[in-house]
């Protein structure tokens, strides 16, 4: 693995090194590419000057900020850098709170922590003072020139900082047609009794993604001129009888 950030977690005045590496990775799927469907060629993407007309090597392409209509100042990386060099180092705890505060729509994308050279005891500090008070540390930090709201867990062994979003990043569900109904006791019961019959430890190897591979495997059938895989039919009617349908999903999680 390779570390994309380096610089130091801010433990009140504790000050403890570390390197930042990714803990996902971005599956997009298949990796199709867009054809021209005269001839099948590849679509190519250009980035065209707009006024010369003409495509424009990404060496020679900077940033700018468009202060008025077509009037551009150019930002560069030690812009970024000096706005605030404490900032775009730290990874500044600025409290602690419980697991269960947290909202799930603000967790994004979680990284691996790992001390520096010479910070090992201090590294390990926090990782038990956490793991004993059974806290996360709520964090800030700069990266990609950008500003992050963060949490600081102990996953095994490891410290694990998890992205967030900020809460002016989340759209309000204010203008969804929600249901205001509520549902009977018998119903809610089984529903209950259901949950209860799915309820199993979370495993994460025991999922995958199933859809790509059924995508894959139509394209090594067409790939060997093989009649494709027959699709699975969508089962998306709503529900008429509520009762019947949870009987016959708890008789179907006891087979």
């Amino acid at each position: 693995m390779r570390a994309i950030w380096t610089g130091s977690i801010s433990f009140g005045l504790v000050n403890i090194p570390i390197k930042l590496y990714s803990a996902s990775e971005s599956r997009d799927g298949i990796d199709l590419r867009m054809l021209h469907a005269k001839d099948k060629a590849p679509i190519r993407y250009a980035k065209i000057c707009s006024e010369e007309e003409i495509e424009v090597p990404f060496k020679d392409i900077v940033k700018g900020f468009e202060y008025a209509d077509g009037e551009f100042v150019l930002i560069t990386d030690e812009d970024f850098e000096a706005a605030d060099a404490k900032k775009t180092s730290t990874v500044d705890i600025v409290e602690f709170t419980d697991e269960h505060q947290i909202d799930v729509r603000y967790l994004e994308r979680p990284y691996y922590l790992e001390p520096q050279k010479g910070a090992d005891k201090a590294y390990s500090l926090l990782r038990e003072a956490l793991r004993q008070s059974n806290k996360l540390a709520v964090a800030k930090f700069v990266l990609r020139q950008r500003e992050h709201l963060a949490l600081i867990k102990t996953v095994g062994s490891v410290l694990v900082l998890n992205q967030m979003r900020f809460p002016a990043d989340l759209r309000s569900p204010g203008g969804l047609k929600l249901p205001t109904a509520e549902s009977e006791k018998k119903e809610i019961d089984m529903a209950l009794k259901l949950i209860d019959q799915m309820t199993e430890p979370f495993i994460p190897e025991d999922f995958h993604d199933t859809y790509t591979e059924e995508i894959e495997a139509r394209i090594e059938a067409k790939v060997k001129g093989q009649p494709a895989p027959a699709g699975k039919p969508a089962e998306a009617a709503p529900v008429k009888d509520l009762m019947a349908a949870l009987k016959a999903s708890l008789e179907e999680v006891k087979k």
